[in-house]
């Protein structure tokens, strides 16, 4: 079923991959070198409220007049249950600000991100930078997209390039076709346990091969979306004939442009997929990575299945699922929760008559909205077990510490509705049914707001709630570090350990407020005896162990620690977008130069690192020396001239402000 094969070098001149035509057309500095850092020109630009709101305060602080970008796009989709006033002033200042600075709103209601982007603004050809992880989902039209943090999305909209490694690129080829009940889900999930969810970074997986002129774009947008989670930078599809019908059923076949890899392209490594010889499979608590057929699961007691969030909420999935359900209810202990991707979804399965089978099954229809998916909605009740089709089930992240969160694809969740356990679809007795996919969907863009035009933007007044602070300023790196080992945690920690989602994320425009729960889910005891080494003129370090900063782009999980006097965090080794947010906001992020070191060291021990600065403006190595325990140890740190003058200045936006005063 699967093969490896790694590529060896050829002489003379190679064609090129998709990947690498973007970069070369994008490209404003460094070289397509991998492991070099290059910069380049962001055409788009995507932000959602969890994220963006934090976003415009840093643009704000820029004193840029307008966006500079082709396209900026500002979203309400994750924390639209209005609980309390947060939220709802949240997205009152999102909509003023928008009007502002030329920035396009799609108000809440409207629709999820990435499947909205998908939809009605995502271009082949073109680069997309965006302040969320499954960013890449847009990567299926043919376009390099990459998610970040806020702040680097914020200097992407004042028109700065955005830098990054330059990836090494993986080139994944399907064969054969998809048999029937096994869907785009199982394909990812059978990458992911290939590949898991570490060892990725700085990787680009580029699909291809005779399998791929079967895969819809929503199939592949699914493929593209969960490469966050292997940790890759981006996925890339190319941009063919199924592309071009996928935007001519959107009313935007002028935005197709054809995009294919050379047949020479040259790739650090192939690696061959029978989509023939697949079947459903599930990822497993409490990892992405867990994965077992579905049928090993079988007989489980299901209590929730929810069905939705930016993976799995496109027309034909969410028709699939009202197909197979049709004349049915859901079994008397499930709760069944129905997210459409975006409201022109729901609209078209209503038209349709999908929607009708959906409510007669018992489906319970929630807002377009990431709810579910974040912990903002719909928890499982106390040690529930929840099958989803969204792209994450890290421990605690549904919102009910002891749930059992299992994803799997609309075929397995729709089988678990019918019989209450966990039940592998082809043993359901009916025959797979065939959706047949509408020539043109109904479109209405009536909930997009536009901004102001330029010469009247500058009366546009910014709404600002009581929970709308500035963005908090860290100082430059000191000459030497001095601090506590303040927590030490293990492998595979999330943004979600360190900065909570769900009811939390109504405080992310309010830093001294979140700060009050970092590392809340780990120990809650954390910000109050942080904030108190901080306050008695000491630094705080953390300790990690590998694949340090999993899952969101959430940058609050740099931000807040930042807030709390965190200087370094010595790990096994981090992710790609943790790693960047924690340069932005001044965190040095130090690599154990030997995995066994990181058992010679706990929580409560001082550290120290004598001329820190020094180092960092030469370039020398670092010398970490442990007080209590009495010994030194090597840490390594690679670091580009630029992110070396970032953490000296104490974070890029103390760079950017001292640049607009020279």
């Amino acid at each position: 079923m699967i093969a490896l094969e790694a590529k060896g070098e050829k002489e003379g001149p190679v064609g090129k991959t998709i990947t690498q035509k973007l970069i070369e057309k994008h490209l404003v500095s460094g070289r397509i070198e991998p492991g070099s850092e290059i910069g380049i020109r962001i055409d788009q630009t995507l932000t959602q409220d969890a994220t963006g709101t934090m976003a415009y305060l840093q643009f704000e602080a820029m004193g840029i007049d307008r966006v500079r970008t082709e396209l900026s796009m500002s979203y309400i989709d994750h924390n639209t249950i209005q609980i309390g006033f947060e939220n709802a002033d949240d997205h009152r200042y999102l909509q003023s600000v928008a009007r502002r600075f030329g920035v396009r709103l799609s108000r809440a209601g409207n629709g999820i991100c990435h499947q909205v982007h998908l939809e009605r603004f995502g271009k082949p050809g073109k680069t997309l930078l965006g302040s969320d992880s499954h960013t890449s989902t847009c990567g299926a039209l043919g376009m390099l997209a990459i998610g970040a943090g806020g702040l680097d999305v914020a200097l992407a909209m004042a028109g700065e390039p955005f830098f990054l490694t330059c990836p090494k690129v993986i080139r994944v080829n399907f064969s054969g076709k998809l048999p029937p009940w096994v869907s785009a889900k199982d394909v990812i999930l059978k990458l992911l346990e290939i590949f898991t969810t570490k060892g990725n970074v700085g990787h680009i997986f580029e699909y291809g091969g005779e399998g791929l002129a079967a895969l819809t774009v929503p199939e592949r947008a699914t493929i593209a979306n969960m490469g966050a989670e292997l940790g890759l930078t981006t996925s890339v599809f190319p941009s063919d004939e199924m592309t071009r019908r996928f935007l001519r059923a959107e009313a935007r076949q002028a935005d197709w442009v054809e995009l294919a890899a050379d047949p020479d392209a040259e790739y650090a490594k192939t690696v061959e997929l029978d989509l023939a010889g697949l079947v459903p499979l599930a990822a497993r608590p409490h990892s992405p990575d867990n994965i077992g057929a579905v049928r090993e699961s079988a007989g489980i007691p299901v209590d929730q299945v929810c069905i939705g969030s930016c993976t799995n909420s496109s027309y034909r999935e969410l028709a699939t699922m009202a197909r197979i359900l049709r004349g049915k209810v859901a079994h008397p202990r499930v709760s069944f929760i129905v997210t459409p991707g975006s409201r022109q979804v729901l609209e078209n399965l209503a038209r349709d008559g999908y929607l009708a089978d959906l409510l007669n099954a018992g489906g319970r229809i929630t807002e377009s909205t990431c709810g579910f998916c974040i912990g903002g909605s719909h928890s499982p009740g106390t040690k529930g077990v929840s099958l989803r089709t969204s792209n994450r089930n890290f421990y605690g992240r549904s919102g009910t510490e002891d749930a059992e969160v299992y994803l799997v694809s609309p075929e397995t969740a729709a089988a678990a509705v019918v019989t209450g356990v966990f039940t592998d679809p082809r043993d359901l007795g009916m025959e797979y049914p065939d959706v047949d996919m509408p020539e043109t969907f109904r479109v209405d863009d009536c909930m997009i707001l536009e901004p102001a035009p330029p010469e009247k933007a500058a009366s546009v007044e910014i709404i600002r709630g009581p929970n709308i602070g500035d963005p908090p300023r860290n100082e430059p790196m000191p000459e030497h570090l001095h601090g506590e080992v303040t927590i030490k945690v293990g492998d595979k920690i999330t943004t979600d350990h360190i900065m909570p989602a769900g009811a939390r994320m109504k405080y992310r425009s309010n830093i001294r407020r979140y700060a009050d729960f970092v590392f809340e889910v780990l120990d809650p005891t954390f910000p109050a005896r942080a904030a108190k080494i901080r306050d008695n003129g000491n630094h705080n370090l953390v300790v990690a162990g590998l694949s340090y900063g999993q899952g969101s782009s959430r940058e609050h999980a740099a931000l807040c620690p930042m807030y709390l006097g965190v200087k370094a965090v010595i790990a096994k080794g981090f992710e790609r977008i943790h790693t960047a947010n924690l340069i932005n906001f001044g965190i040095i992020p130090l690599v154990f130069e030997s995995d066994s070191e990181y058992n010679l060291h706990d929580q409560g021990d001082s550290l120290e690192i004598p001329d820190i600065r020094k180092a960092l403006q030469s370039g020398s190595p670092l010398t970490v020396r442990n007080v209590t325990k009495g010994r030194s140890f090597s840490v390594s740190c690679t670091l580009s001239e630029r992110q070396r003058r970032i953490l000296l200045a104490g974070g890029a936006l103390n760079l950017v402000k001292g640049k607009k005063t020279e």
